[in-house]
């Protein structure tokens, strides 16, 4: 699994020109999940977001994690992140996982972040989203399971 956290100062989701949710300070996350990622990918990555420090303290320096500061997160389902590159110039999804057994870690991702009382968003998977972020910072992360 990898993810694409943004640190923002606002971010929301629409489907279909419609405001699908919405948050203010917090992450946008966006979630891409491989054909061999599972449960413990989702446990691994939840608990190094939850801890990350790239919150800003009274100095403006990243110092604090997501829970310190109360603030919101919204996840957003981004299979592309699963591209593969390797070959010519059109990318590959050959990698990302089947949508039915993403969706369930989707949803697995989401509800152990709220486990940890986080209030978290969500975009609407499978559906084509238009994402709005207004970066903080910027402060743009990759975490990576297998990696990080």
């Amino acid at each position: 699994m990898i993810v694409l956290i943004q640190r923002v100062r606002k971010g929301k989701v629409s489907v279909q020109k419609k405001i699908f949710s919405e948050i203010d300070k917090g992450y946008v996350i966006l979630l891409g999940i491989f054909a061999e990622d599972t449960e413990k990918d989702v446990a691994k990555l939840v608990d190094k977001i939850i801890n990350l420090r790239i919150m800003a303290d009274e100095q403006n320096k990243m110092n604090k994690s997501i829970l310190d500061t109360k603030a919101e997160i919204l996840v957003v389902s981004q299979f592309t992140l699963a591209a593969d590159l390797s070959a010519g110039r059109r990318p590959s999804f050959i990698k990302a996982k089947q949508p039915k057994e993403a969706e369930k870690l989707y949803k697995l991702f989401i509800a152990a972040l709220m486990t940890k009382g986080i209030p978290v968003k969500t975009g609407q998977f499978g559906e084509y989203m238009e994402v709005t972020i207004l970066n903080d910072g910027p402060v743009t992360i990759i975490v990576d399971s297998k990696k990080n």
